[in-house]
């Protein structure tokens, strides 16, 4: 039996093992471990990679999407239109300002909302659309531009799994509306030692107001003149990302390169009736390579017991999460992610997986559904 996990990440470091360790160490004799220099230069790195003009290091993903909302005065009695089927952060750091999630569904093809869904759910309290690049792959981003022009609302792009994705007319995810939100979580395309994450925008002033935010909003030190957070980037991340960075476009052709060969070898196995492979795009980054199928829940018991590691990328919707009871969603309110939350599967995709493992997988998918 082959044993095929959904990420190999102690293979990413031994390749980079002298590197990441040499950066760790510089960290550690200038024994500045907040900020910094290396988050400084981490930023520029950044910045330059996705072509944005200003990133803000921050403490997570999730911390990026809160001070986003923050800086751009969402509270109380205001409403941010989101898909509900993302990850929890999304719609949590909605809540947490003391905002309402609208939700919308999704484009069962791609996962990412419906661009089109968003402009009904527009009212005068709309105050932010918050779409999500969901797997990797860049949602429809000119019908929001054009709603959020048309309602003067900001667009704050979700981008925790999609650094370096491009939409159709090749914009990199995390540049195309007001703030873009990376996470750096050690799953991620690009990921750290830890808890991570970056805002990226093309605002000077939004860029300031993300800096001040992040040090609990105090300019100079201990003088707030608004309530922030803590939201700093460690050094010791900096450094190690800055490490990796480079090796990013390479990591994502070796991830795009095995999303081609399982349209080939699912092909090849006859099973494109059987299961829904994700739709093509060239911008595509592939954190996940998320397929959809029936009996999906069996199939990942089936799959386990020989080896293979698979992820439900996500089983409860978020207009469905106890907590979101009160904003009165039920079930059957948005069918598509719901249906997608029954039948999406996470197959293994990372760089270092191998044809042979690849191969393995699709033989027993084929084998489970001959059974």
């Amino acid at each position: 039996m082959m044993t095929v996990p959904l990420l190999d990440l102690k293979a990413q470091y031994a390749a980079l093992r002298p590197q990441i360790r040499a950066a760790i160490d510089r960290v550690c004799e200038s024994q500045h471990f907040i900020l910094g220099p290396e988050v400084a230069a981490l930023e520029e790195e950044v910045a330059a990679f996705c072509g944005a003009r200003f990133a803000v290091g921050m403490s997570s993903g999730t911390d990026a999407l809160l001070a986003a909302l923050m800086a751009i005065g969402v509270g109380p009695g205001d409403e941010v239109i989101t898909t509900c089927y993302s990850f929890f952060a999304t719609a949590g750091v909605i809540a947490r300002v003391g905002a309402r999630p609208v939700f919308v569904d999704i484009d069962p093809q791609t996962f990412n909302l419906d661009a089109e869904a968003v402009r009904v759910r527009a009212t005068p309290r709309t105050k932010a659309i918050l779409p999500v690049h969901l797997f990797g792959r860049c949602a429809e981003m000119d019908p929001l531009l054009a709603v959020a022009q048309e309602h003067g609302l900001y667009v704050i792009e979700d981008a925790a799994q999609a650094i370096g994705a491009r939409d159709e007319h090749g914009r990199q995810a995390g540049t195309i509306g007001h703030i873009g939100c990376f996470s750096f979580f050690p799953s991620k395309n690009l990921g750290a030692f830890g808890d991570g994450g970056m805002a990226v925008t093309n605002d000077a002033a939004l860029a300031e107001t993300l800096r001040v935010l992040r040090v609990h909003g105090g300019k100079p030190k201990y003088y707030h003149h608004v309530v922030g957070g803590n939201f700093r980037l460690d050094a010791l991340q900096a450094a190690v990302l800055r490490v990796k960075l480079p090796y990013l476009p390479a990591w994502t052709a070796a991830r795009r390169q095995n999303a081609q060969r399982y349209r080939a070898l699912f092909a090849e196995a006859g099973l494109l009736q059987t299961v829904l492979l994700p739709a093509e795009s060239p911008g595509h980054i592939y954190n996940q390579f998320v397929v959809r199928l029936p009996e999906r829940d069996r199939l990942q018991v089936f799959l386990r017991d020989r080896g293979i590691e698979t992820e439900v990328y996500y089983p409860r919707p978020l207009h469905l999460q106890e907590c979101f009871r009160e904003l009165g969603y039920r079930p059957g309110d948005f069918p598509q992610a719901e249906a997608a939350a029954r039948e999406a599967l996470a197959l293994p995709v990372y760089p270092e997986l191998t044809e042979a493992q690849q191969r393995y997988v699709v033989r027993q998918i084929r084998d489970f559904y001959q059974q």
